[in-house]
Formats: structure tokens, C-alpha cells, sequence
């Protein structure tokens, strides 16, 4: 059996971000993405890449109108009312012209044509999980509502990215009832664990920053042989792709390296290494961060020809298991 190099980008623009001075701190991140995705398309056509884009179902929607009546039956009652992106409704423009943080239909449509890029499920409302007040079965409303908006376009969704990470068993339960087939879960060490954002702490975030440029955790891949027997099939985080930071570029070099390791430790146990990253992430610095990514895929293209290493989707992953199964 081959290793395996997969990505998922968790695609959610505005409606990933809750309150006002996210947004200004983002603005300049959300308004270069209409530029990064192309070179993004581009890069993974040049290197053969085959990803998973994990997009927030209200992106789907053409207009306001639409976006209305796609709205869930049931809908999240958080205990922390900013979470919920439907107040702002009254606020968004009614189309992707004049509020481009808020319609990306134009976008999903150019990732389509490339080959080998599957459209998949960053939940409708970019839905948390974890947080206080909502339930299972409001999540449901939500993937009802994001299959629905998937389907205007004859999309259908496969492989779903938690928002924020946060899951637990009882919504990967409903996610199995909605037909998906394949999920993206947390790395494998204490310091990724799902944790609500009230339960989160400095420490863990201060150690996260660390390993993205030293080995603290492990590399974080696996085989296609120990992601169980049945249900939805978990495809585990090896690594996130943190952007350029000016602050720490002096530290780039130890960034890649560690990125690079752990790839070259996948391909030679004969393993997945899973990267992922939003591409708002890149918008800031796209040429550093394009770059630095273009020295990833290059690595990726020597251990193919090293190790006949193979770029996989989530979505093609789960085909691969399932077929090695029965």
C-alpha cells in the first residue's frame, strides 16, 4: 500500500468569523481569497494535488433570497448569541457584487472545473459544536440545510470538516445519518483535543505555536488500516499550515522542515499525512505564502517519485478504505 498526502481547506470567508473586530483584523485575509484561489487551483493542477474544499453551505447561495430559504427548521441557540451568524442577515448584501464576504458561488463554480478537487462540508452556518446552548438535533437542521444548498448545484457532499474543530460522538452520529461518508478529525495528541472555546487555554495554544516548528507531538500520520471497520470514516489532521507570520520569519526554515519530516516519515512507513488550512489564511502574504507552500508540493513530488507516494481527497480516502475492506 502506497502513502498517501491529502488536504482539506476549510472555506468559510465572513461567515467564519462572529464579531466585529474579527472582522476588521481579517478584512485584508477575506479580500485576498478571490486571488488566492486561483493560484491555489493553479499549484494543484501543476502538482497533480488532489484536495478536499470544506465550504460553509450558506457560500452556495446565490442571492439573499436564496440564502432565506435555505434557513434550518431549528436553529442554534447558542448561550453566546454572536456565534450565530443568522442576526447579521438584515445586514448582507444581496449578492456576491456588492458583499463579497458573504457569496461565493462564483468561487465554488472555478474550483469545480479543476480536476481531482472535491466540494465538500464545512457545515451550513459554519456550525460549533461544542459551545453552549445548541443541540444535536439543531445540527441536523443545519447539514439538512447544507446538503439542500449542495444539491442547487449538484454537489454532493461526502466529507465534512468540523468548524473549529469541535466534535463529539453524538453529531458524528447525525453526520453518518445525513449520508456523509467521511470526516476530518483532530491530531492524535492531548493538544489538539475538541475543546470548546471557553475550555480552551493559553497553554495549549502556546504549545500548538511551538509544534509548528519543532517536533513536540509526533507527525501525526496513520494508516489506511487503523481507521476502523465501519461508520464514518475519520481522516485524522496531520498538520495545519500556518500562514507567514513577519514576526517569525526568521523561524520559516524550522516551519518547513518539520512539515517536510513528517511527510517524508508518511511516505516511508508507507502512511497519510493530512495538511490543512483555510485559504483566508494566505491572504495577507500571498506571495510568501504561496511560496512556501510551492516548496511543500515540490517535496511531495520527489517522495512520489521516491516512495510512490499519491495524492488522495478525504472523499477518495474513503473509496480506498471501503474498498480495502470488502
Amino acid at each position: 500500500m502506497n502513502s498517501i498526502f491529502t488536504i482539506s481547506l476549510d472555506f468559510e470567508l465572513h461567515w467564519g468569523v462572529h464579531d466585529k473586530r474579527s472582522v476588521a483584523q481579517y478584512q485584508q485575509h477575506l479580500h485576498g481569497v478571490r486571488a488566492v484561489v486561483p493560484a491555489l487551483l493553479t499549484l494543484f493542477r501543476q502538482y497533480q494535488i488532489h484536495a478536499t474544499w470544506a465550504t460553509v453551505g450558506m457560500l452556495f447561495a446565490e442571492n439573499k433570497s436564496q440564502l432565506l430559504a435555505w434557513q434550518p427548521s431549528h436553529l442554534p441557540q447558542y448561550l453566546q448569541p454572536h456565534f450565530s451568524p443568522y442576526p447579521s442577515f438584515k445586514n448582507i448584501g444581496n449578492h456576491h457584487q456588492d458583499d463579497p464576504y458573504h457569496y461565493a458561488l462564483d468561487v465554488i463554480k472555478q474550483i469545480k472545473k479543476y480536476p481531482h478537487q472535491e466540494i465538500g462540508s464545512h457545515t451550513f452556518s459554519h456550525y460549533y459544536c461544542l459551545e453552549a446552548g445548541q443541540t444535536p438535533l439543531q445540527f441536523k437542521a443545519d447539514l439538512e440545510a447544507a446538503l439542500l444548498a449542495a444539491q442547487a448545484q449538484n454537489i454532493e457532499l461526502k466529507s465534512l470538516v468540523f468548524p473549529r474543530n469541535q466534535f463529539s460522538a453524538a453529531y458524528i452520529n447525525v453526520c453518518e445519518e445525513m449520508g456523509f461518508s467521511t470526516y476530518r478529525g483532530n491530531e492524535q495528541s492531548w493538544l489538539y483535543a475538541a475543546k470548546s472555546g471557553s475550555d480552551e487555554r493559553l497553554y495549549r495554544r502556546a504549545l500548538r505555536l511551538l509544534d509548528a516548528y519543532v517536533n513536540v507531538s509526533g507527525h501525526h500520520t496513520f494508516s489506511l488500516e487503523s481507521r476502523g471497520n465501519s461508520g464514518l470514516v475519520n481522516i485524522p489532521a496531520s498538520r495545519f499550515l500556518r500562514p507567514y507570520s513577519r514576526q517569525l520569519k526568521m523561524l520559516e526554515k524550522l516551519r518547513l522542515q518539520r512539515i517536510l519530516k513528517s511527510m517524508t516519515y508518511a511516505a516511508q512507513q508507507q502512511q497519510v499525512y493530512h495538511l490543512w488550512w483555510h485559504p483566508h489564511n494566505f491572504g495577507a502574504a500571498i506571495d510568501e505564502n504561496l511560496h512556501f507552500l510551492g516548496l511543500i508540493l515540490q517535496h511531495y513530488q520527489q517522495l512520489q517519485k521516491q516512495y510512490r507516494m499519491r495524492s488522495l481527497n478525504m472523499g477518495e480516502i474513503g473509496e480506498q478504505i471501503l474498498r480495502n475492506k470488502s
